[in-house]
């Protein structure tokens, strides 16, 4: 992409105003940004791109009314280093957080600051998860690390303070108390509303409980994939089946404490149930006793156990996200009520995908597609309405708030603004490739260190570290990733081509841990 074009249309004569003044003089009134984004929400599970699991009328609203992106990807498929390519528009080696043990520098460049500096009013509520405190808002009301389900603590503005109920709706209550009481009318905002949900481990609110428990789920078509071929796959530790706890993540935490596991996180699951108050705590016994001891009697192994775990998970996730999808009603009502919706680009994503039982899987960390893969919906008034095909990157947000702003964007950011495409634009040097790259390892659920390039049809991916292995698959052909080419006769042309536009991608962001392929 071009990146000198940077001003919207008609701003380049005005180049001598602040950025504040130009958009002001050009639109009247300056877009408003709101960015609603959850943590883990799997695109299956939303209906604007999947009808199987559940209906998303709310969030579908705003792919109905704007553009559904999908191609959407992001650039390490982890919650910190994920948020932090948001904030900065660059790859993780470029902003320094590859990791969750690592700790964000927030005195580098945002674009919430440049959205500050540009007469923006910027504010952060719900998760934040990047270690340090916000920096570039002028106010902040975060999670404390992961977050809380039930009775959450905040700090809010560096003040810790615990709210009582449940997270989902608190956020979306902190959001809305800020557009009417706290903030200036006379600004422009940008407004990053952050949920823990869909989160591990999947707490639903109590309104919620049960809400699917008349369906049964079927199983992913490679639910038991045997892992043929692709070593890295076969030494995760995010099985549904081996990894999922029992009391931590499906709520088996039984009154005569019969039922033990040995991940370690029995303890915490527990924990979780005890921090609840009476009120919570009669809404889940009433709910999960019955089921707890349905389990129990009905001692469950092997194949039927694995089963078993799939449900509950599917039951608990979407009970999770039908109460996300019911908030985000509530934020565009608000929106619409108060005529702020047709001035104001709405977004709704997560900070990566998520597995629901494909390979077997929870979680997320590998680039393979569900959780390379993320959900981007944006509303922009008088914006193109439909799909949107070409591949797009979470380091891309950054680029098109600040356009879409009048904010000129700096040379150093490495995404590209999606601005062209939410006008109905269609580009013709749009990039062609994505890159992809995963540092946390080892580290919970094992999944090796690996990067890789994607492109339309094809993907190419290299695990390193302490194993070295490739692996190729042609997503026309195999969508679900089962078969990896790497070596087999006949895609030594596409393999090598795909590594020359893999070390492409590495010069261009200045990742070049793979230059010796270039001899």
């Amino acid at each position: 992409m071009n990146k000198q074009n940077i001003f919207l249309s008609g701003i380049t004569a005005m180049a001598a105003l602040p950025s504040f003044a130009q958009n002001t003089a050009v639109t009247e009134k300056p877009m408003n940004i709101l960015y609603i984004m959850c943590d883990d929400h799997s695109y299956q599970t939303i209906s604007a791109y999947d009808h199987r699991f559940i209906e998303t009328p709310n969030i579908d609203r705003i792919g109905n009314e704007g553009v559904v992106f999908t191609n959407s990807f992001v650039a390490n498929s982890i919650s910190g280093p994920s948020r932090a390519c948001m904030l900065t528009g660059k790859h993780s080696h470029k902003n320094g957080f590859i990791d969750n043990a690592h700790r964000f520098d927030g005195s580098q460049q945002t674009f919430p600051k440049l959205l500050q500096k540009a007469g923006y009013q910027t504010a952060v509520v719900g998760k934040w998860h990047l270690t340090s405190n916000p920096t570039g808002f002028d106010y902040w009301n975060i999670l404390i690390g992961q977050g809380d389900y039930y009775n959450p603590y905040f700090i809010d503005n560096g003040k810790k303070v615990q709210k009582e109920g449940y997270a989902t709706n608190i956020v979306t209550n902190l959001a809305l108390e800020w557009l009417e009481n706290k903030r200036d009318n006379e600004k422009p905002f940008c407004l990053l509303l952050h949920h823990k949900a869909p989160h591990r481990t999947w707490m639903p609110d109590t309104c919620d409980l049960g809400a699917f428990d008349h369906v049964k789920f079927p199983l992913p078509e490679n639910f038991y994939d045997k892992y043929e071929g692709r070593v890295a796959a076969s030494e995760q530790e995010m099985s549904i089946f081996k990894d999922m706890d029992l009391v931590y993540d499906l709520k088996m935490a039984d009154k005569e404490n019969e039922i033990h596991t040995k991940t370690g996180l029995e303890k915490g699951g527990r924990h979780m149930y005890n921090r609840l108050n009476p009120q919570q705590k009669a809404a889940w016994d009433a709910y999960y006793d019955p089921i707890i001891k349905d389990f129990k009697s009905r001692n469950l192994k092997g194949k039927e156990l694995a089963e078993w775990k799939y449900q509950r998970y599917m039951h608990d996730y979407l009970s999770v996200i039908r109460s996300v999808d019911r908030n985000v009603g509530q934020v565009l009502k608000y929106l619409e009520e108060k005529g702020l919706l047709e001035n104001t680009l709405v977004v709704y994503t997560s900070d990566q995908g998520f597995y629901m039982g494909e390979h077997g899987w929870f979680d997320k960390r590998f680039m393979y597609e569900e959780s390379f893969r993320t959900p981007l919906l944006a509303r922009l008034p008088h914006g193109k309405k439909g799909h949107v095909a070409q591949m797009v990157q979470n380091i891309d947000y950054a680029s098109t708030f600040l356009e879409l702003a009048g904010v000129e964007i700096p040379g150093d950011i490495q995404g590209v603004s999606l601005l062209p495409l939410l006008k109905g634009e269609r580009p013709k040097d749009w990039r062609k490739s994505l890159y992809y790259h995963f540092y946390e390892y080892p580290a919970e659920h094992a999944v090796k260190r690996h990067y890789g390039v994607r492109t339309e049809r094809y993907k190419l991916i290299h695990f390193y570290n302490d194993i070295d292995v490739w692996e190729l698959y042609d997503l026309k052909k195999d969508p679900g990733e089962m078969h990896n080419l790497f070596g087999k006769p006949g895609y030594d042309k596409i393999t090598a081509k795909l590594k020359k536009e893999l070390v492409k991608l590495q010069t261009q962001y200045d990742d070049p841990i793979e230059s010796q392929l270039k001899k």
